[in-house]
């Protein structure tokens, strides 16, 4: 099977504003309450003096939208402005909240492509997929079963053609090989690797923790996710819940789904139903069985509408149409780590 992500639905915390964008730039070009003396948001003009010039650069420490040719100047205005100053901060917190939420609620690029052996959507589960050490491919349970069934079970890789590592030492070398080249996908499942104690590794939580971090250097999205995951659940790090939900939030703006779910689960546990089932929905679009749930006991409850809930069935049902076929079905029938839906 693919290496997994951990499933992690528990702890609270509201999400956090990570300022996406400049706000300072885009307020200058707001409304906003006007100084005493007029100079409020003009560039090179001191907010106490009037003076005006290229040396004219010490800015309000707090909202950044005014400044003073010098410290003592700042001082002497520091009550005058100090209404707007707050009302300065507290626009640029309602802009960086509303585009930190735009970012965060835009449906994702898909997370999984295409097998490269049948050209199929690739199931989102786990064990619906698996990651060649040999040659870097994912490749679909479908198309391992069908070769292994062709060759009669000598376990050659369907794309490269290379023998199936037959130690866990060997599967860490090939895995080592391949993060020589920068392989993300390697990286994160060295990983795992370490956070899981498997193929002979010794569970170490740190290492594990600090391939992630390299793996999500590098973008990848199941890495962020399970930083988020140590984070909320102590392994290899103190509990820190609103890192949790940073990491979690980058997860899920990159495409992965147990990461948007588990946003979900926060945001229900905080009593934002309507936030949650914007996550939950989401991650049905990818295939994630356990938000259709969700938001089934939502509309049951009279916390989703019909609407909602009838969009969540037809998502599930066009992922479930991208993703089946008849050598996928007989891969799973035949072995439960070819499973590839729920």
């Amino acid at each position: 099977m693919s290496t997994p992500n951990k499933i992690c639905n528990d702890g609270a915390s509201k999400l956090i504003d990570d300022g996406i964008c400049e706000i300072t730039s885009m307020l200058h070009n707001m409304s906003t309450t006007t100084e005493d003396n007029n100079n409020s948001g003009i560039a090179n003009t001191c907010a106490n003096c009037g003076k005006e010039g290229d040396d004219v650069n010490n800015t309000c420490n707090k909202c950044k939208m005014v400044k003073y040719c010098n410290a003592a100047c700042k001082k002497k205005h520091r009550h005058k402005h100090k209404k707007d100053c707050e009302e300065h901060q507290r626009l640029a917190a309602e802009c960086a909240a509303k585009l930190h939420d735009e970012q965060l609620f835009k449906q994702p690029p898909s997370l999984h492509e295409d097998c490269p052996i049948c050209f199929q959507r690739m199931p989102t589960l786990d064990t619906g997929s698996k990651y060649k050490t040999c040659c870097g491919k994912m490749i679909c349970s479908g198309c391992i079963h069908a070769v292994e069934i062709r060759d009669g079970g000598v376990g050659l890789c369907p794309f490269c053609r290379i023998p199936t590592p037959s130690s866990g030492e060997e599967t860490v070398e090939r895995t080592k090989r391949r993060i020589a080249v920068g392989d993300a996908e390697a990286i994160f499942t060295l990983g795992f690797y370490y956070d899981e104690g498997e193929q002979g590794l010794p569970q170490d939580f740190a290492k594990a923790l600090d391939l992630y971090h390299q793996a999500a250097e590098l973008g990848h999205a199941s890495a962020y996710h399970n930083i988020g995951y140590a984070y909320e659940t102590g392994e290899g790090v103190e509990v820190d819940e609103k890192k949790a939900v940073h990491y979690y939030e980058l997860a899920a703006m990159a495409g992965n789904e147990i990461a948007r779910h588990n946003l979900g689960c926060i945001e229900e546990r905080a009593g934002n139903t309507e936030r949650a089932v914007k996550h939950y929905t989401i991650a049905v679009r990818d295939g994630y069985i356990n938000s259709l749930k969700m938001i089934k006991q939502f509309y049951l409850n009279g916390h989703a509408t019909k609407e909602e809930y009838a969009q969540a069935l037809r998502s599930y049902q066009e992922y479930l149409g991208a993703i089946k076929s008849a050598q996928r079905d007989e891969a799973a029938a035949a072995d439960e780590d070819y499973k590839y839906v729920d």
